[in-house]
């Protein structure tokens, strides 16, 4: 290990052309004044100048604001600078691993963008790692683990910074500009200050780190929890001993908005998310309530996986119930198939999955659709019933599946509602803002903007069978 990179070791560590590094030296925005080698500070500088030359910033445009508002320095001072720097082949030794273990788990901690060489913080990493593999833990299966840790808390340092920013940095640089501009007149370019401000590193992380900690430790009593009662099962008999490792037995419930893309198409991006925060709330609190986990999200569908059929459809159901009783929203759908599955990177994947997958896009509006076997394991559910619907053949899949509508016997008759034909809206009679009666038949508006869209192109919200 050296105290620092050459010029050659920074360009490679980089991957940018020597030109390009030796002009950002001359302008300062990286190098110590009388020597010839980079820090890890300069690792990171080098790394933000990269970046937003990447994405346009002119070279002119960088310099201003490091000279202006030491932006390159609030960077680094934000995230911080490894220490050391080790070739994968030092790493290996001082570690006691095989190069290419190292190698393969560098790839799957996403650090190839490191060039081969590791700071001290990447070996001590590499270390826990080393234990792991010591205590019994498969390679491959702590490369699934770390790809895990990669995706999840890569969301979570997004949110973390995306939200600062849109929040609170953002009012308060557009507060401060119209504030200097009321004092000089106006002109100039808005002030990078705060850039990180009150979410400094060395204010925040000790903040967030110990919230991330709390967090995990919450989600660890649960998954706890259900690994002794898996534990149980298998000691008991209740489960059998899975005959290809990270096999197991769920209910899968996939729960959509009906419409919703007509919805955004037609009310705008905000208005989108207004009603997706809305139904996310209500997917979040029926799954809690019914010890559900929700696997992913993917715009306005949801994933959620179930230890067994009761719950699921007793969570679905509940879904149902709620969205029906919001003011001016989209229809729900839902689709539910238990079976075995392949429990990978935190995921589920297999045919039971993409059977649920497919039984939502299935269904209509209002409509839990599940499976013969959904059926015959939640029959006992009170007050629910199984609609038969006769077998199906869904998109992908060879044989034909016997399907049930699930609802709840005592819901009673629900108030009519009109649908909106542009976008997809539901709406009690007085929710309805506009009515235009074509072809002998009435159509009800939540808008003046969908009336208008409507009779524009009618035929594009029209079912082939009324257009005449």
């Amino acid at each position: 290990m050296s105290d620092g990179l050459t010029l050659d070791e920074l360009v490679r560590r980089l991957d940018e052309p020597t030109d390009h590094v030796h002009e950002w030296r001359s302008l300062g925005l990286i190098g110590r004044a009388q020597s010839d080698t980079f820090g890890p500070d300069d690792v990171e500088r080098a790394r933000l100048v990269q970046a937003l030359r990447r994405r346009g910033i002119e070279l002119a445009a960088i310099v201003r604001a490091d000279r202006d508002d030491a932006f390159l320095a609030r960077y680094v001072a934000g995230i911080g600078s490894a220490s050391g720097i080790h070739s994968l082949e030092e790493a290996a030794r001082r570690l006691g691993m095989g190069i290419d273990t190292v190698r393969r788990l560098v790839e799957a901690a996403q650090l190839t963008d490191r060039r081969e060489l590791l700071s001290d913080e990447d070996v001590e990493a590499f270390a826990g790692m080393k234990v792991a593999l010591e205590a019994g833990f498969p390679e491959e299966v702590l490369a699934q683990l770390l790809r895990v840790y990669v995706d999840a808390l890569g969301k979570v340092a997004e949110a973390e910074n995306r939200l600062f920013h849109f929040y609170v940095h953002e009012p308060r640089r557009v507060q401060g500009t119209r504030a200097r501009e009321a004092v000089e007149g106006g002109g100039g370019e808005p002030s990078l200050v705060p850039i990180w401000g009150a979410a400094s590193s060395d204010r925040l992380i000790p903040l967030i780190e110990p919230a991330v900690r709390y967090f995990h430790r919450q989600a660890w009593r649960r998954a706890l929890t259900e690994d002794a009662v898996m534990h149980l099962e298998e000691y008991t008999g209740v489960r059998k001993d899975a005959d290809v490792p990270g096999r197991l037995r769920v209910a899968i419930v996939f729960v959509d908005l009906a419409g919703f893309t007509s919805l955004t198409d037609a009310m705008g991006d905000q208005a989108g998310a207004s009603v997706l925060e809305r139904f996310a709330h209500i997917v979040r609190q029926a799954t809690g309530r019914w010890d559900g986990r929700i696997v992913k999200q993917i715009g306005d569908a949801f994933m959620v996986v179930f230890p067994e059929a009761r719950p699921a459809v007793a969570c679905a159901l509940e879904i149902e119930r709620l969205v029906a009783r919001e003011p001016q929203f989209a229809a729900v759908r839902s689709g539910i198939h238990c079976g075995p599955v392949l429990y990978r990177e935190g995921d589920y994947v297999g045919t039971s999955v993409n059977v649920a997958a497919r039984l939502v896009a299935e269904a209509e509006r209002h409509q839990v659709l599940v499976t013969a076997a959904v059926r015959n394991e939640a029959g006992g559910l009170p007050n629910v019933e199984f609609v038969p619907l006769g077998r199906r053949r869904l998109r992908g899949l060879v044989d034909e599946v016997e399907l049930f509508a699930a609802a709840e016997s005592d819901a009673g008759i629900a108030a009519p509602r009109w649908i909106d034909p542009v976008c997809s809206m539901e709406l009690t009679v007085d929710q309805v803002a506009a009515r235009l009666s074509l072809g002998g038949k009435e159509h009800a508006f939540c808008s003046q903007q969908c009336l208008r869209r409507f009779i524009a192109a009618p035929e594009r919200y029209l079912p082939s069978a009324e257009r005449g």
